[in-house]
């Protein structure tokens, strides 16, 4: 017969061993979140809405056990993510648009599905946790402790993940603004309206802040007006200077100011910011990299300093 300590282990090493699997070699990205852009004006021309698939049911196409089962364990999930990371859905749904993560799930799917991976993770942990105990041979106390950590050790790093990622896309915005302004400053400068030379930076051009201008522009053409899509590319944006670029937009749209100068300004004061970040960033590093040397050296100096009291004090060689 099977202990149950040793089924339990068994089970936890499949899991990590899958959650491992899945990090090292993650599934193909989906098609569907990058071809249904293109198919936009398609199903609004037959009468559909913009997007067929945020209001079809998950378990349409699933199985009889999924259609039973699924809305059961979909409510665990989101009750038991809810404890794990307390953000409103509308709060979750920002960071995630912000961090460009699940692009390819519907709108209404995303938080849910965060939340899945994110206790996936949490159970991944728990199951190292439970492995390390086992294999150390602790006490059934301290294995139980080892479960606790792995699985809040589990949670916290989805959360960080989730984290870390909007703050590399918040700086590849901010690389990026100085010359997505200046090509927009020039398209406005030689004719064109504001729409015109969006339209152009983001025909010709890539990159995070490219892929919400191009967001805005198909915001756009489903029937949102232009001044309304980028204010709302505004208030969701994280990047403070990107946002400031989309209010510059917006206030040129609707009132047709000059737009070019205030672009180039702001091009400026994103350049002088991003300097002054770079002079502070090389200072913290030097003096992190003072803190081995000094670890090294000064109990070296302090020995050698020391060594030769003895024979001054009292005489002893």
């Amino acid at each position: 017969m099977i202990e149950p300590l040793l089924l339990v282990a068994v089970l936890s090493s499949a899991l990590t061993a899958a959650a491992v699997t899945a990090v090292l070699v993650p599934p193909t990205r989906r098609l569907a979140g990058r071809v249904r852009p293109y198919t936009l004006a398609a199903r609004t021309s037959l009468g559909r809405s913009a997007d067929v698939r945020a209001v079809a049911s998950p378990h349409a196409d699933a199985s009889t056990f999924a259609r039973l089962f699924g809305p059961l364990l979909d409510g665990l999930v989101d009750r038991v993510g809810r404890l794990l990371d307390a953000s409103s859905e509308e709060a979750l749904l920002l960071k995630l648009a912000q961090a460009d993560l699940l692009r390819d799930v519907p709108e209404h799917r995303r938080a849910h599905e965060h939340r899945v991976r994110q206790l996936g993770a949490a159970l991944a942990g728990a199951g190292g946790g439970l492995l390390v105990g086992v294999g150390l041979g602790m006490r059934p106390a301290g294995t139980v402790v080892m479960v606790v950590l792995g699985f809040v050790a589990g949670a916290a790093r989805r959360r960080g993940a989730l984290d870390r990622a909007i703050e590399e896309r918040r700086e590849r915005m901010r690389i990026e603004l100085y010359t997505v302004n200046q090509l927009i400053a020039m398209n406005v400068r030689i004719g064109g309206g504001v729409l015109q030379a969006v339209h152009r930076v983001v025909e010709r051009g890539n990159g995070a802040l490219v892929d919400e201008l191009a967001d805005v522009l198909r915001a756009h053409e489903s029937g949102v007006p232009a001044v309304t899509a980028l204010t709302s590319a505004a208030e969701r944006c994280a990047e403070p200077y990107v946002a400031r670029t989309y209010r510059l937009l917006a206030a040129g749209a609707e009132h047709g100011s000059d737009l070019a100068e205030a672009l180039l300004e702001h091009s400026e004061d994103v350049r002088q910011a991003r300097r002054e970040a770079l002079k502070r960033s090389a200072t913290r590093r030097r003096a992190a990299m003072l803190v081995p040397i000094i670890a090294v050296l000064a109990p070296v100096m302090l020995l050698f300093i020391a060594a030769p009291l003895p024979s001054i004090v009292f005489g002893v060689r």
